[in-house]
């Protein structure tokens, strides 16, 4: 059952840029990265609104699935916030340094 609801640990990585690699690639990879990362949780959100649906029309036997991908995206969307409130907080700071 595990395996159905794809909760096996998963490897996250980077993404793949070569040690020479220019800025301009580089960041092309990394906004690459966040899209897909963005893109995952969009795609965990729209699960958890299928299973709601089902549950809501009574076609649901297992709620525990429902729970589980429910809660799978709530920690999805939590981490979401804080890496963008770092990022926002990283840049404020940069801001604020004296050149």
């Amino acid at each position: 059952m595990i395996e159905k609801l794809n909760l096996l640990p998963a490897k996250i990585t980077g993404p793949a840029v070569p040690k020479n690699a220019g800025a301009v690639q580089m960041s092309d990879e990394f906004g690459k990265f966040l899209g897909n990362a963005i893109a995952d949780l969009n795609n965990s959100q729209k699960t958890v609104d299928g299973l709601n649906e089902q549950f809501i029309k009574g076609d649901m036997t297992d709620v525990h699935q429902m729970m589980i991908a429910t809660e799978r995206a709530s920690l999805g969307l939590e981490l979401t916030v804080q890496v963008r409130n770092k990022v926002i907080e990283a840049y404020q700071e940069i801001m604020r340094m004296q050149v």
